[in-house]
């Protein structure tokens, strides 16, 4: 059975399709990623004893196994495929003793036929998802919109300034120290500079485009809030907190810009 295992983690692992389907290009972020959420612990079970380390390594191995291949499944349920967890067994088990029931090829193409179908229904549900994210974000925007000194630009950025700064605004060649707060319309905050106890320092034209557009409104000292829709941010695309299509809010402060260093002149010929 020289390709079973590889074909049965190819096909489980597409339960996190939902959150690959949109990373086809790796999106700029917006400033440091925001991380995403530690995995859960399985619950141990204490003062387990093994007869050797084989054992234990073996029983490890049994669950390592289970615990992914349970995520796997609890994922493809919220996709609507839900298999049947005996069978699971019954097939884990009967290959184990070469009793399979069926046949390398049956396996490999009936695995096949089930990925299309995840991806299929991990799709749809992604679309589903952008679409509403999507609808949410255009109330959202024309509710703020029409708040006092919002401004519009062209390319559908809203912000608001509530502090003009001084001096200057950065180019897209300058590095910017920024402190700032990230959220999705319902306040849910997914970043936070403050909370890191540490400004961002990064260049201006390596970020998302509402924040390389936004930025340039702002002088040093400045504050101002960044409505982003999702054509400026992320579109699409799923990252760590931030689901697909959906409408950013930043607070934003301009600690301070620092221009692209000129390039180093050329030493002065030695005298003879």
């Amino acid at each position: 059975m020289k390709s079973l295992f590889k074909v049965t983690l190819l096909a489980t692992s597409m339960a996190l399709a939902t959150g690959a389907m949109a990373e086809d290009a790796a999106p700029k972020t917006a400033a440091p990623a925001p991380e995403a959420n530690a995995a859960k612990s399985v619950p141990v079970a204490l003062n387990v004893k093994f007869d050797s380390e084989d054992q234990k390594a073996a029983y490890a191995l049994g669950a390592s196994l289970g615990g992914y291949m349970a995520n796997s499944l609890k994922e493809q349920d919220k996709l609507g495929v839900v298999l049947d967890r005996t069978q699971i067994q019954a097939g884990f088990k009967d290959a184990f003793e070469n009793k399979s029931k069926l046949n390398d090829s049956e396996i490999e193409k009936t695995l096949q036929s089930f990925e299309s179908r995840v991806k299929e229904k991990a799709q749809a549900k992604l679309q589903e998802e952008v679409k509403a994210n999507q609808e949410k974000g255009v109330e959202y925007r024309a509710k703020f919109a029409k708040e006092k000194g919002v401004k519009k630009a062209e390319s559908g950025l809203l912000y608001k300034i509530e502090v003009a700064g001084t001096g200057a605004e950065p180019k897209d060649s300058d590095n910017v120290v920024v402190n700032y707060k990230g959220a999705l319309i319902d306040g849910t905050e997914f970043d936070n500079s403050y909370e890191r106890g540490q400004p961002a320092t990064f260049r201006l034209d390596s970020v998302i485009p509402g924040w390389t557009e936004g930025l340039k409104y702002l002088k040093k000292g400045g504050e101002m809030t960044l409505v982003i829709p999702p054509a400026l941010a992320y579109g699409e695309n799923m990252v760590p907190g931030i689901p697909a299509g959906s409408t950013l809010v930043f607070q934003i402060q301009l600690l301070d810009i620092k221009p692209e260093a000129a390039a180093e002149e050329a030493p002065a010929p030695e005298k003879k």
